[in-house]
């Protein structure tokens, strides 16, 4: 058995049974790390980025075993667009909320370190829209056209550009990443139960309330510029 067998062997191996549905290891902890991740994200930590690199690696094993195409290529959009929001909140700083350069687009920092934040622009939310739109109808198409690469094509396309399109929200510091992560929790919570990965429809169900508390987070600091203790430490900016 070669190392790559063996690894995948152990990611896909059985760590519990709940209602009568294997999870296997890949599942529970990837997505473990992506609340992990979350929660940063809510506290605006850069460490949410890392958290979202590693889980997005683990889960990669998790979908690939469910065969579900649209879940392996969400989990490497969310490689790269870690490294990337990673770059975007590392080179960031100096924009507080409300200063031109945050009009105009850039992320910045607040005066307790962490990213400013802010909400997107129409011709911003017209992209994010329009690029959903338009990356659903395109991946949604080739899973027709390629059966094998997925059982359920448009949740599942769905779903892969619904989540690069919250990433990119996120990265640019905008309170609309908190709406396209509810959009996409509403079609991924009876996916992953219908596609055996229990754990993970669970885990979607905690994002749900996850999203909506950092949503009114992020809303009121977008409305305010306030800062406050954090209840969850993370590292600054």
């Amino acid at each position: 058995m070669s190392a790559v067998d063996w690894l995948d062997g152990t990611l896909n191996g059985t760590a519990f049974t709940a209602f009568g549905q294997q999870v296997p290891w890949s599942d529970m902890v990837g997505n473990l790390m992506g609340l992990l991740a979350l929660a940063l994200g809510w506290r605006r930590s850069i460490w949410t980025w890392p958290a979202q690199l590693l889980a997005g690696l683990i889960l990669v094993a998790a979908y690939a075993s469910a065969q579900l195409s649209g879940g392996v290529g969400k989990q490497l959009l969310v490689i790269g667009v870690a490294v990337w929001g990673w770059y975007q909140w590392r080179r960031s700083g100096g924009a507080p909320d409300g200063s031109p350069d945050s009009a105009a687009g850039s992320t910045g920092t607040e005066t307790d370190g962490r990213i400013a934040v802010r909400f997107a622009t129409w011709r911003e939310r017209l992209w994010l829209l329009g690029g959903t739109a338009a990356g659903t109808a395109a991946v949604g198409s080739l899973f027709v056209l390629v059966p094998e690469l997925s059982w359920n094509p448009w949740p599942d396309a769905y779903i892969f550009t619904g989540t690069l399109a919250a990433m990119v929200a996120q990265a640019r510091g905008l309170v609309e990443f908190w709406f396209a992560w509810l959009l996409v929790d509403l079609v991924g919570v009876p996916l992953a139960f219908s596609s055996g990965l229990a754990f993970s429809g669970l885990v979607y169900v905690i994002y749900f309330v996850l999203v909506l508390w950092g949503l009114r987070d992020w809303w009121l600091r977008s409305r305010t510029g306030r800062t406050s203790d954090p209840a969850l430490e993370g590292a600054t900016a």
